[in-house]
């Protein structure tokens, strides 16, 4: 298998009263080398001061990936997930542009004088596709409940785009083709659109292995078929090579 680029997403939940919770997706850039023009969510590489702030702060094996999962959602978004005190509007604006800049999290926190709280993350899966002629990402997911009083705002570099859906919405746009997926973002979307809120999310990926799950083609009835193991927690297994998106 190639080697493959620690990575971290989370599924961001709003919940409102009587309906399907709202997940926050993002487009990337049509440019970007991987998943160009598709809907994803907030995440992205591992950095160096990741791991580094990570074994500063104890923070475990995980710690670098839950790390990452915030760092990310502030620079894409401008959320202050995890983030104690929480910022006002001018300190998130200085530390988003900080780690735009490429500064190290530890010193953009010191900065802005906020420590991380990391059990606002809940593990939900581990993905590393190995796609031919694709960059290989070791992606841990995690679930979140997205911060109040505070709008999104995309980057306008990696990302295009933003928008509030459900998964039971973003599905159904991408079966009219009004909306792009990879094959791990349409299964873990499909996953999530069983749960209410999200609670029951976290609840079912407590009740599940999570392993690393690298999707393997094979074939039936002459059909090249895209598939991920049983008993994970996902409700569809599988797509057709030629319809699934992988990067």
């Amino acid at each position: 298998m190639t080697d493959a680029i620690p990575a971290a997403t989370v599924i961001l939940f709003r919940e409102r009263a009587g309906a399907a919770p709202e997940l926050l997706m993002v487009e990337r850039a049509r440019a970007m080398a991987f998943a160009g023009g598709a809907m994803v969510f907030p995440g992205g590489r591992i950095d160096p001061g990741d791991v580094a702030f990570a074994k500063q702060i104890g923070a475990g094996e995980d710690g670098p990936a839950r790390i990452a999962a915030i760092r990310e959602t502030i620079e894409e978004v401008g959320l202050p997930l995890g983030l104690s005190p929480v910022p006002n509007k001018a300190t998130l604006t200085r530390l988003r542009a900080a780690l735009h800049d490429g500064m190290p999290i530890a010193d953009a926190l010191a900065a802005a004088r906020c420590s991380l709280d990391l059990t606002v993350l809940h593990p939900f899966a581990r993905w590393r596709p190995d796609f031919h002629k694709v960059r290989v990402f070791d992606t841990r997911f995690f679930l979140a409940r997205a911060p109040e009083g505070i709008e999104a705002s995309v980057d306008a570099t990696e990302n295009t785009r933003l928008t509030w859906t459900t998964a039971a919405d973003a599905l159904a746009a991408s079966a009219a083709g009004t909306l792009s997926l990879i094959f791990p973002t349409r299964r873990n979307l499909e996953r999530v659109a069983q749960f209410a809120s999200l609670t029951e999310a976290v609840a079912d990926a407590e009740a599940h292995p999570q392993p690393v799950i690298t999707p393997a083609i094979v074939e039936r009835d002459g059909v090249r078929i895209l598939t991920i193991p049983d008993r994970l927690g996902y409700p569809v297994l599988s797509e057709p090579v030629e319809t699934a998106l992988r990067g």
